[in-house]
């Protein structure tokens, strides 16, 4: 069972009626536009369960968008997200999908960004502005956007695991949370790192160097940063 703070329980500072449904929604924009990294030209966002049948009573429409745009939950602008969003170009649209069996209050982006790059990103709001990130482009990750966050796509080949953790304990950063995902034994597979600490761009170019590591995406919570290594689309 997951703990919960007084913080959490009594909600955060946000612009809403809800925050699962405001803050929460706001939240798992904002990391999918960490996440592409690049300026974003078209958005749909696919609604299960509760995001689905109340997404416009809730708020959950405009601070999904706010989040895309890179707004906080307690973004004044977040009320006005929609027309903000068409006023810069930005196509959007909303459609109540199922997702299988996924929390209620879950999303799942499709973007494609101004250079044509396509993501499928899948995230929920489990309760009190807390979000979790569950899938980019069917890799299986886990990310909270509480801690600084390390992923890695990269060949399924011996020693991968520990040649990146060694660089992250070379840098005196502790690991707080490691999910290792693997599609087909030998082919592909994705880790997250989830860390105690802000991650350097040392380390990330340190990162890329590893023989196998294919895309390195960094998510710092207090710079929003993001690395994708430049020899994958």
């Amino acid at each position: 069972m997951k703990n919960f703070g007084v913080f959490d329980i009594l909600g955060p500072i946000m612009v809403g009626p809800s925050s699962s449904h405001t803050a929460g929604a706001a939240r798992l924009g904002k990391i999918a536009k960490t996440i592409v990294g690049a300026d974003i030209k078209e958005v749909t966002f696919l609604l299960h369960g509760s995001f689905g049948k109340t997404y416009k009573g809730h708020g959950t429409d405009r601070a999904l968008v706010a989040g895309i745009l890179g707004m906080e939950p307690s973004d004044d602008d977040l009320r006005n997200s929609i027309s903000i969003a068409e006023s810069k170009g930005l196509k959007i649209k909303f459609i109540e999908y199922d997702l299988g069996q996924v929390h209620p209050n879950t999303v799942k982006f499709l973007i494609t960004d101004i250079n044509n790059n396509y993501f499928e990103i899948m995230g929920s709001s489990i309760g009190g502005g807390n979000v979790e990130i569950n899938e980019i482009n069917g890799n299986s990750v886990l990310i909270t956007g509480v801690n600084s966050t390390i992923i890695t796509c990269h060949d399924d080949i011996p020693g991968t695991v520990a040649k990146v953790s060694d660089l992250i304990y070379g840098d005196k950063i502790n690991i707080a949370f490691l999910k290792l995902v693997r599609g087909e034994k030998g082919k592909s597979a994705t880790m997250t790192f989830e860390v105690d600490s802000i991650i350097p761009d040392s380390l990330v170019k340190n990162i890329k160097k590893i023989t196998g590591i294919n895309k390195v995406i960094v998510i710092n919570p207090e710079t929003r940063r993001k690395h994708n290594d430049s020899k994958v689309s």
